[in-house]
């Protein structure tokens, strides 16, 4: 039976990183249109990943008369759907997020309103939240076990 390799759905790295000119604004339109290109460019990866995932299973389902082949396959499909199910929820994430940038109303903390920052958006597209809002939101997390 072939090994299939699922990509991270958090990997997306290809980009070159965006250097400000001296005196340039925050969330200039020239950040925006950088910050839209990864993230389309990072929608249309994971749009193609759901499309291998569909030929894959499409193309390697099989009725093994082992049952232990059976069982491995329904795994492997389990854990491509689940994969996906990710993929997909990102997906509405990226697209709300390109939608915060139309509104030019992107790159800036919910919680405080502070600037997010050019690195930590770059590492992170869809980040809402500045390191210490996030930072803060986890150990809130980690002590009430919610």
């Amino acid at each position: 039976m072939p090994e299939t390799k699922t990509k991270s759905v958090d990997s997306f790295t290809d980009f070159s990183p965006y250097q400000p000119a001296a005196g340039e604004e925050y969330m200039s339109a020239e950040q925006l249109q950088h910050f839209k290109e990864i993230l389309l460019a990072w929608k249309q990866e994971l749009m193609e990943e759901v499309d291998r995932t569909m030929h894959h299973m499409q193309e390697d389902a099989a009725n093994y008369a082992d049952p232990s082949d059976r069982a491995t396959q329904e795994e492997e499909f389990s854990l491509e759907l689940r994969t996906r199910d990710r993929e997909r929820k990102l997906i509405k994430k990226i697209d709300k997020t390109i939608e915060l940038i139309e509104n030019e109303d992107y790159g800036f903390c919910d919680s405080c309103g502070v600037e997010i920052g050019i690195r930590r958006l770059e590492a992170r597209p869809t980040a809402t939240l500045c390191i210490d809002c996030k930072t803060l939101a986890e150990i809130k997390e980690k002590q009430t076990g919610i």
